[in-house]
């Protein structure tokens, strides 16, 4: 049997926090949410006039976030999204860096989403994490996922894999105790 680590989706579903805001003041022109949970963010950015596309591969997490007031579509990250090469944002938040168990891969399909002037802002472990690659299930009250693929990246390790998916690392941030970055299309 696999070992996997349970993701608890209650923090997936809180309100936009101050941090949170923070974040999403580096989502430039329009932005696609990858992993949008329940719309927290998605749903965020529309109300505050920004164009956004949540994507999520969970039916009933899109179904929160319409719910919510997002616009979400029911799609895995890795087939054909809309507008693909025009976003100008595509945020990875929550730890979403980990969809797919491999950063680069991810990275390199967002390098594709973006448009050539666009960014991809990314929530990371705090520095001194490193890279790490497990199993982890999606708990909700009721019950738990199949075991999925995951990755945990730290701010000590995004340099390398951005450069590994064509991208560079613009600026590293960190508000109380969140740290995250932004990276665009290597020179």
């Amino acid at each position: 049997m696999t070992e996997t680590t349970p993701l608890a989706l209650r923090r997936w579903d809180r309100p936009v926090d101050a941090s949170d805001e923070v974040l999403l003041a580096h989502c430039l022109g329009p932005t696609i949410d990858i992993g949008c949970g329940p719309g927290r963010m998605s749903a965020h950015l529309s109300r505050t006039g920004r164009v956004a596309l949540g994507v999520d591969l969970v039916k009933d997490a899109v179904h929160q976030a319409v719910e919510r007031g997002a616009t979400a579509l029911h799609r895995d990250v890795f087939a054909p999204l809309p507008g693909e090469g025009r976003w100008e944002t595509a945020l990875l938040a929550d730890g979403n860096i980990g969809i797919g168990g491999d950063p680069v891969a991810l990275l390199r399909r967002m390098r594709a989403v973006i448009s050539q002037n666009g960014r991809v802002v990314i929530d990371l472990a705090p520095p001194g994490a490193g890279l790490r690659t497990g199993w982890v299930r999606l708990e909700t009250e009721h019950g738990s996922s199949e075991p999925l693929r995951w990755a945990w990246v730290g701010v000590d390790a995004i340099d390398l894999l951005a450069a590994d998916a064509g991208l560079s690392v613009a600026g590293t941030h960190e508000h109380r105790g969140r740290w995250f970055t932004v990276l665009e299309r290597a020179a």
